[in-house]
């Protein structure tokens, strides 16, 4: 790995989102308020893509999990078994995360209603999640080089790895700030009298009440987990550096978009899409690069 990249990509691109996501951070601070008064408006097509979105992001697990079983099955058949192992395992990560956040609209979708129709139905919504996954590592073990074991290996570890730290960090903050959400605010007589700046924090104040899981934004990690797209671009066997570029551009763009729905659904603020990004993303270039250097010294 050329220590002038980060993430397979040149290491301009990694201080151009950093500065992106703090100047997001900084209009936010003194404009979230206003910004989601003038941009919140949920709408049809906007709750499909926060639903269906982060599907794209998840798809990373199984890939990441292929990309350590090829690495193990052709350093050491002996490690065959446990190479199944990471790969059901990264698997079901993808299923389990797609279903704990997004699986009630799912359920809804073939009418399960939990006490009132048959427990088969909710089976049948977690089978929908086991099947959109299924073409991830097939197409990905036709596609993926296996000249370098060891990068196959320390980049799938690390996608995964990273994707757990980011969303375990997520989900400890949202607790340290308990900021109230714009949908709970607009519920509310007095709304801005009820709306908290994101340094505003009082711990632990939201329990399980996801009202008060304003910041940072969970999706937000969802999503910056495509930043890593142009790792796995770098483990093709037809690679280039034009497809981890064109990869990078697509997270960019899905990044985006995400950013825009989730204060659109009036889910988020300006800063809570801001940090979410912005801690993600650091979080995967510090695992990438100290995964990806190992790879590399052993090579």
């Amino acid at each position: 790995m050329s220590n002038k990249k980060i993430m397979a990509v040149p290491k301009k691109y990694f201080y151009i989102v950093t500065a992106i996501c703090i100047l997001g951070i900084i209009i936010g601070s003194f404009l979230d308020y206003d910004i989601n008064v003038a941009l919140a408006n949920k709408t049809d097509i906007g709750s499909f893509f926060a639903t269906y979105g982060s599907y794209f992001s998840y798809c990373l697990y199984p890939a990441a999990g292929m990309c350590i079983f090829i690495g193990l099955t052709k350093k050491e058949k002996n490690y065959r078994m446990l190479a199944w192992l990471v790969m059901v395992i990264s698997y079901f990560m993808a299923v389990y995360y797609s279903n704990n956040y997004n699986g009630s609209k799912v359920r809804e979708l073939f009418g399960y209603t939990a006490g009132d129709t048959s427990a088969a139905l909710s089976f049948v919504s977690w089978a929908f999640w086991v099947v959109l996954y299924a073409w991830v590592p097939f197409v990905c073990y036709r596609i993926f080089d296996d000249i370098d074991p060891d990068k196959l290996i320390m980049t799938g570890a690390a996608i995964l790895i990273a994707g757990i730290l980011a969303d375990n960090m997520n989900l400890w903050l949202k607790q340290v700030a308990s900021r109230p959400r714009y949908k709970y605010l607009i519920t509310l007589d007095d709304p801005k009298a009820g709306f908290r700046e994101w340094w505003q924090m009082i711990p632990n104040l939201a329990g399980s009440n996801d009202n008060f899981k304003s910041w940072p934004s969970g999706n937000m990690t969802i999503a910056s987990m495509m930043f890593s797209l142009p790792m796995l671009a770098d483990v093709l066997k037809k690679r280039s550096e034009t497809k981890n570029r064109v990869c990078f551009s697509i997270a960019v763009v899905f990044v985006v978009l995400y950013g825009y729905n989730r204060i659109h659904m009036t889910n988020h603020f300006l800063s809570d899409v801001c940090f979410g990004t912005l801690i993600t993303y650091i979080i995967y270039s510090i695992v990438s690069t100290a995964f990806l250097k190992a790879a590399q010294k052993k090579a």
